[in-house]
């Protein structure tokens, strides 16, 4: 892997006694520590795992991801799943670390893997109130004794009502106020107890759902002053059975409104994806227009992007499952790599 300030940092850092780990890295040195050079753009990856609750990710995922994609990942993207433990998950993000890349941390306080419903535990309100910063502390304590850096976000794709954390399910138009209030707490804890070294991610879907006026996802925006990164999801075909592409270049609006909102803040494409077995578009050639508007240069703020990289089931029929894996279709796989050998 080509070095950069990042890689150097993480190389020193895995090679360190863990007494001299214990204390972070100040912010302003971890968010120069994940800064590409040079033009070049970060690369990572949700690298599938077994369950399709993307917690269970194992070193062999991200290998086998490597080899189809013909270059090493950045950044590994999973779930912390607030419904199998609340302890920050250490075994992960350490071996992450070890192959060379940051661990990039979706925190997921919710009571189940299931969407389209109310979250009865882990609201907005509770959070915001401090009804789990015991956890929440401790969680920020072990995240800085990590000591290097870490990517890290709550509230995927809040403006999408699949998610409990949507203003759907939190009184519509007061939801975004509230879910603004929620992820401030949680960076507020994080300083307090010394995790600097996370760099906090505030990540959005492409299209607001319910396209209405107080679900856009500005709204839910906590401010420049504790976002460092704003992500962004866009999928295409999410099944077989789906008939209608979204293709890529529909994230160009997305681009905008996020420059307009907070024109410093570094970009990301935090997810992106399209299922290979769909009949109505081939995967390859939709991750070429991808890449080609990804690497044009149209979009100063984009320092990298991210393949979700999985299969999950829909209903008991084998041949309905959702799979959007590089080693299930050789021509994505060859895609990918012909963008890396650029």
């Amino acid at each position: 892997m080509k070095a950069a300030a990042r890689i150097l940092i993480l190389l020193i850092a895995s090679a360190m006694p863990a007494a001299l780990q214990a204390k972070a890295m100040p912010h302003e040195t971890a968010l120069r520590a994940v800064k590409p050079e040079g033009g070049r753009l970060l690369f990572g990856a949700y690298p599938g795992g077994r369950t399709g609750e993307e917690d269970d990710i194992a070193p062999a995922d991200v290998t086998a991801f490597e080899r189809a994609a013909g270059r090493r990942v950045d950044w590994v993207m999973f779930s912390h799943n607030w419904y199998r433990t609340r302890a920050f998950p250490a075994a992960t993000v350490r071996w992450i670390r070890k192959r060379g890349a940051i661990p990039y941390i979706r925190l997921m306080l919710r009571s189940d893997p299931e969407t389209d419903h109310r979250e009865p535990r882990f609201t907005l309100s509770r959070i915001a109130r401090g009804d789990f910063d015991a956890d929440l502390s401790r969680w920020m304590r072990a995240a800085a004794r990590f000591g290097t850096p870490i990517i890290a976000e709550y509230g995927t794709e809040m403006n999408g009502a699949w998610f409990p954390w949507n203003g759907r399910w939190n009184g519509r138009q007061k939801g975004p106020a509230r879910f603004v209030a929620a992820y401030r707490h949680i960076i507020d804890l994080a300083r307090a107890n010394g995790a600097s070294n996370v760099i906090w991610v505030f990540h959005v879907n492409w299209s607001d759902d319910p396209q209405k006026r107080w679900n856009r996802f500005e709204n839910y925006y906590p401010g420049d002053q504790y976002i460092d990164w704003l992500g962004v999801s866009l999928y295409s075909m999410q099944g077989p059975e789906e008939t209608d592409p979204t293709p890529f270049s529909a994230i160009e609006g997305t681009m905008k409104r996020l420059h307009a909102m907070a024109p410093a803040k570094p970009v990301i494409i935090a997810e992106f994806g399209t299922d290979v077995h769909n009949p109505h578009e081939p995967a390859a050639a939709w991750a070429e227009k991808a890449l080609r508007l990804i690497h044009s240069g149209r979009w100063p703020a984009l320092i990298g992007y991210s393949w979700w990289n999985e299969t999950w089931q829909n209903d008991d029929t084998p041949a309905h499952d959702t799979d959007m894996r590089l080693t299930s279709d050789p021509a994505l796989a060859r895609t990918f790599r012909r963008w890396a050998a650029r």
